[in-house]
């Protein structure tokens, strides 16, 4: 412990030097919406943590709603005293903030790891599944991919305009792949990278994606899926801060327009054992179908996950490459699971069903669940849509449903644990309900 506090200290130390400027840093954890909560600590005060002082938030911080609000969960929120819980702080994620108007830090922090983790914190989920894998010898190694759209930085009556071209300031609302279009929008894609590399994250390709606007942004490999799923998270943080300072809006959202394609998380998984072996190529590839088939038998169940919101509902089917049925096959973008063709080294599941504003911690977390599942049960999966188009299991398509479903599944309680499928149940029923108590104008068009 000491030990891991001195790296602590000297980490914070380092910082200070190299950033003598800055006063404060944002010290953030991720909660069950996707959101990014916190405090602002002055960095002398970070100094003390990092030497053991206690850090404490809120426990109930990570049971906000979309819109930040509160709601009863069993004794959780207005029965329990709202009870402050220890988080500490996570070792290379000290970096700057480049895109406020001040100079600040900013720094990750978590429950996973303390005396008394929250059992519900979508870091913790994660942490617990990779380390059932690693004491069964399974060691995965993840990238993810993140498509995005940008818009300019008004809205027109609450509505996203397209960005505006820099070159031409007409709006960019031609759906296309051109490579043309990472040229004009290079300055603030430039700074989005460099950005992201100030954060530790590693980018690798940028995609003009279909969409006016949409692009994709890919993440190196990692061995480490808590690091993996961080980086997704920072990325989305530092993006919307770059793009606002460069003058338009950038966002995961799922489905903005219902005429263009929607904007998903892709996650590439392999699993290797201690060794180094790729535990999915061994005999003629038989894991891989296995796991294959663990992740299509749980994936109807994940959908709260995988779609976290109404909106996110409205990017499955009728669009490119978002599928309606859990499906999977090799080299095929129509497949919630595709294979990509690779070296048996490299032989991977690509996951391709959640959205971009899903928790990425609890995306990974759902499939690597999936994945293990499937190992242990051997089932033969069903046909791919390589040889037959029609292949595919119903999966449900509206979250009342798709909680439903997923409350109860016996694999999933004991995959992510009964406490947090509960908890989040409950929080994106109640989610669900409150974006319902809302009459939109075309109610009234029609029924007044």
């Amino acid at each position: 412990m000491k030990s891991h506090s001195s790296s602590l200290l000297a980490e914070v130390r380092t910082f200070r030097q190299n950033h003598p400027d800055v006063r404060y840093v944002d010290l953030i954890a991720l909660d069950i919406p996707g959101h990014f909560y916190g405090k602002r600590y002055p960095v002398d005060m970070l100094e003390k943590v990092a030497a053991g002082s206690p850090l404490k938030l809120p426990q109930n911080a990570v049971l906000l709603g979309a819109q930040g609000g509160l709601f009863k969960i069993g004794d959780y929120c207005f029965h329990d005293g709202d009870p402050d819980a220890n988080r500490r702080l996570v070792p290379g994620t000290l970096k700057p903030v480049s895109w406020e108007a001040q100079p600040l830090g900013q720094m990750l922090i978590t429950s996973d790891g303390t005396e008394a983790p929250i059992e519900f914190e979508p870091r913790e989920v994660l942490a617990k599944v990779l380390e059932r894998l690693h004491c069964k010898g399974i060691h995965p190694v993840v990238a993810f991919e993140l498509e995005f759209y940008l818009f300019d930085k008004k809205l027109s009556d609450g509505l996203p305009q397209f960005a505006r071209d820099p070159l031409s300031d007409d709006a960019d609302d031609q759906p296309n792949l051109h490579i043309e279009r990472l040229s004009r929008f290079a300055p603030v894609l430039d700074d989005m990278v460099e950005t992201a590399k100030a954060q530790g994250i590693d980018i690798t390709v940028i995609t003009a994606e279909l969409g006016p606007g949409q692009f994709e942004i890919n993440f190196g490999h990692l061995e480490d899926g808590l690091r993996a799923a961080d980086w997704a998270a920072l990325f989305c943080r530092s993006t919307r801060g770059v793009a606002l300072k460069h003058g338009y809006r950038a966002s995961f959202m799922a489905k903005p327009y219902l005429q263009h394609p929607g904007s998903g998380m892709h996650v590439h998984v392999s699993l290797y054992d201690a060794a180094g072996n790729n535990l999915l190529a061994a005999h003629q590839q038989q894991p891989l179908r296995h796991a294959v088939a663990g992740c299509l038998e749980l994936l109807p169940h994940c959908m709260p996950i995988f779609s976290p919101n109404h909106n996110a509902f409205r990017r499955l089917g009728g669009t490119v490459n978002a599928a309606t049925r859990a499906c999977w096959g090799y080299e095929d973008r129509d497949a919630c699971v595709r294979i990509p063709e690779s070296d048996p080294r490299n032989l991977r599941i690509e996951h391709r069903l959640a959205s971009a504003d899903a928790n990425p911690y609890l995306v990974l977390a759902a499939i690597l669940v999936g994945l293990e599942h499937g190992l242990e049960a051997a089932k033969e999966p069903i046909a791919p849509l390589n040889e037959d188009r029609n292949s595919g299991a119903d999966f449900p398509l509206e979250m009342l449903e798709a909680v439903r479903a997923m409350q109860h599944q016996p694999a999933l309680r004991e995959g992510l644990g009964a406490e947090f499928v509960d908890v989040y149940c409950e929080n994106k029923r109640q989610d669900h309900l409150a974006f319902q108590q809302e009459i939109h104008a075309r109610e009234y068009r029609w029924y007044l």
